[in-house]
């Protein structure tokens, strides 16, 4: 009997040495060597390219003498990121709206109200078990639709009472997304125990101190508005910092005759998102919340298709103000997304999409927007980083704008709360648009617009954080939309 204990032991022993290791079984000698692990080979994003860390003197050195406007100057370093090649274009954009569509357009067909088809939606697992309810996205939506198929789909559009056209409901298009604020919960003062909250032992730790923190919330009431509020509530445990959002996806198209008052611009109100024509041009009417919510939902499209590694894989944002800068200066950190100071090469074509002359749009060959990436690329491979659309960024506007932000990956943000001011919720924008004039479409440039403001000539590209700083040695490969 001992010695069948003897046996276990030893069993176990080697059991446990196989799942956690061990340095001196494995002929270490007793030296320290590391833990180590399997390493992780971030794969260059579609689309996107690669960014290297370093340093910008961040700002405008030669002030603008006929604006007379000084803007803040100061030397950062930001790690490195990936960055769409082109601006976020009309068709990309749709595939958000499809999403979104379809999305509901699910929910409605495993409702009993249109026929209660429980196979679009997953509740269990394959033993049985009970799981969060989600969509099923294998199952096709009918091709052949049945009476009650047919209304929920036909619930997701109206018709024009004077034309008689038939259009997709865009107030509909809401998306329901949720963000974990890492920052604040790692934050001392918000540490769940009390003694952790302060490291100085000179200090008496209340154990019953109250810590009230501000979470995001959002819900859709009786009426079928979307109802946004930030709560202030105490503290009670790591779910406080999970921030909800309910956003209406859909582009204002009407920003095109709401921009331009006593302007023909109706054809573009018409046709510019919805018609295939413009499918390679910059999407725009979208709002900041609106480029924020495209993020979050490029991040729940990308993870789902990674599996384990989808851990290590950082989420979809827009750029900070640094980071655009950054970027559009390109590896020489000039003035412009070009080499030189000139807008036009010798032989006069124009290196951007902008307004030369007053009134004469058509100078550089285009009266609105362009197509994407018509024009060339900085020496980052960055495409329209100056004019065609100007850009949001995620950092809120200041006039002391990078004299308030820190010099190493410097970012100010401020999710302001519906009661808030509105003058708080002014964000970042850079790089200029097609109806700006050369001083706006300098990389250093500074503009700003209201957070729920849609324009005609503000759109967005997404940024994505490396999974690990030495990524930069990583290959882009052949990833880029530019052919």
């Amino acid at each position: 009997m001992k010695r069948l204990t003897i046996g276990l032991c030893a069993a176990a022993l080697i059991l446990l040495t196989s799942c956690f290791g061990s340095k001196v079984a494995s002929g270490s000698g007793g030296e320290l060597t590391g833990a180590s692990g399997r390493s992780f080979a971030e794969p260059a994003p579609y689309g996107m390219v690669l960014i290297k860390r370093g340093h910008l003197k961040m700002g405008i050195e030669k002030q603008d003498s006929l604006w007379g406007k000084q803007t803040p100057l100061r030397d950062i370093s930001v790690d490195g990121f990936w960055m769409d090649d082109t601006e976020i274009t009309n068709s990309e954009y749709r595939q958000f709206v499809n999403y979104v569509r379809d999305s509901i357009l699910r929910e409605r067909l495993a409702d009993p109200n249109y026929g209660g088809d429980e196979s679009y939606k997953i509740e269990e697992d394959k033993n049985g078990d009970p799981v969060k309810p989600h969509l099923n996205w294998k199952k096709n939506l009918p091709r052949k639709p049945n009476e009650d198929e047919q209304r929920a789909i036909e619930s997701l559009y109206v018709t024009n009472p004077v034309t008689g056209e038939k259009m997709l409901d865009a107030a509909q298009m809401n998306y329901r997304y949720e963000v974990y604020d890492y920052t604040s919960a790692a934050l001392r003062r918000n540490r769940l125990n009390p003694e952790e909250r302060n490291l100085n032992t000179d200090v008496q730790i209340d154990p019953n101190e109250v810590v009230w923190i501000s979470k995001d919330t959002a819900y859709i009431n009786d009426e079928g508005k979307i109802v946004s509020e930030t709560i202030n509530r105490p503290l009670t445990g790591p779910w406080d910092f999970l921030n909800t959002y309910i956003v209406n996806i859909y582009p204002d198209t009407t920003c095109w005759v709401n921009d331009f008052p006593n302007a023909d611009n109706e054809v573009y109100m018409r046709n510019y998102f919805s018609n295939p024509a413009y499918n390679d041009y910059p999407v725009v009417g979208v709002t900041w919340e609106q480029a924020n919510a495209f993020c979050a939902w490029r991040t729940e499209y990308l993870l789902k298709g990674l599996g384990p590694a989808a851990r290590y894989v950082q989420r979809y944002r827009l750029p900070t103000e640094a980071e655009w800068e950054y970027a559009a200066r390109g590896k020489e950190g000039t003035e412009f997304p070009w080499e030189n100071e000139d807008v036009a090469s010798g032989k006069g074509c124009f290196y951007a999409n902008f307004k030369p002359d007053d009134g004469n749009y058509t100078k550089d060959g285009n009266l609105i927007t362009s197509k994407v990436g018509i024009y060339s690329s900085n020496t980052n491979g960055l495409y329209d980083m100056a004019g065609n659309v100007a850009e949001w960024t995620s950092t809120i506007y200041t006039e002391a704008g990078v004299d308030a932000m820190n010099d190493v990956n410097p970012q100010l943000r401020y999710n302001a709360a519906k009661e808030d001011p509105y003058r708080l919720k002014k964000k970042s924008v850079r790089g200029g648009s097609w109806k700006d004039p050369e001083s706006y479409i300098r990389s250093a440039w500074r503009s700003s617009e209201f957070q729920n403001q849609p324009r005609s000539y503000i759109g967005f590209r997404c940024v994505r954080s490396l999974a690990n700083t030495v990524s930069e040695k990583t290959k882009p490969g052949k990833t880029s939309k530019k052919k």
